[in-house]
């Protein structure tokens, strides 16, 4: 089944000189214009294409990225703002829209703001809200804690940092757990850390225990690795560089580098690590 606001694989069906038809099964024949083929296509070929609505209300296919797709949460820059409501660039020809009552604040002109995208039956087209309540719930039932999951940085709060998790839930970074300070808009790879009473998520940006730190000696490992078996951090530099470096915090990397030495696969200075079987 072909989606309206999403990337879709489809098989092309005929060439004319206008473009490409391509099987959207559901939603029919969709052209895809000649200036978005790639030049080696041909008939029973099958392509990933974007699918939305034109501005004549046509379901259309484009080669383009969009910058964000239905049911996915991003932070866009206005183009325009009318009598209609707030216009997105999300990449594509026809900007997406706001409606007003759909704005949690009044949108101004190139300022970015975090929305989530879906389709609207009313409009039959592909819109965005600021007002992510609608969308994004506190209900945790789906997750376990230690769990990896995709955040996006929606707010800066007086505990930490409010997060949206995989386009779908609430979750919250505290101060505490974090190196470097997030902007609203960053996407960043998370871990659940707790699940409370009250069914609210508290997250990290690392991996818990043994988990986290056999991740991490991968990492380490690979770096030195690819660096002749030196790295210029140890476990007395600074936490920015280690953090800078490795995403992790100094404690992390500490105890990370600690195994790795009583596994006798490095050994540690006051300027960096060395790996041992490629040493000298």
């Amino acid at each position: 089944m072909a989606h309206i606001g999403r990337t879709n694989k489809l098989e092309i069906t005929n060439i004319t000189p206008y473009g490409a038809s391509l099987d959207a099964e559901n939603l029919g024949e969709v052209l895809l214009s000649k200036r978005h083929m790639p030049e080696t296509c041909k008939v029973g070929d099958f392509i990933n294409v974007f699918i939305y609505l034109d501005s004549k209300q046509r379901i259309t296919a484009s080669t383009q990225r969009a910058k964000a797709e239905a049911n996915t949460v991003a932070f866009l820059k206005v183009k325009e703002v009318n009598q209609v409501g707030a216009f997105l660039d999300w990449g594509l020809p026809k900007d997406l829209l706001v409606p007003f009552n759909q704005q949690q604040i009044s949108m101004t002109v190139d300022k970015p703001y975090l929305v989530y995208v879906y389709f609207d039956e009313d409009k039959n087209g592909i819109v965005a809200t600021s007002r992510l309540n609608r969308f994004i719930e506190h209900n945790s039932s789906e997750y376990s804690e230690g769990q990896a999951v995709e955040l996006i940085i929606s707010d800066i709060t007086d505990l930490g940092y409010s997060a949206v998790i995989n386009n779908q839930h609430w979750g919250l970074l505290f101060f505490a757990d974090v190196v470097n300070s997030l902007k609203v808009g960053q996407r960043l790879k998370g871990y659940i850390k707790q699940i409370r009473d009250d069914g609210k998520i508290n997250l990290s940006l690392e991996a818990r225990g043994y988990e986290k730190v056999i991740s991490l000696s991968t990492k380490i490992l690979k770096q030195l690795e690819n660096n002749d078996g030196y790295i210029p951090l140890s476990d007395k530099s600074p936490a920015e560089l280690i953090y800078q470096q490795f995403n992790v915090s100094k404690k992390s990397f500490k105890m990370t580098i600690g195994s790795l030495y009583k596994k006798r696969l490095i050994t540690i200075s006051k300027d960096g690590i060395t790996l041992i079987n490629q040493k000298g």
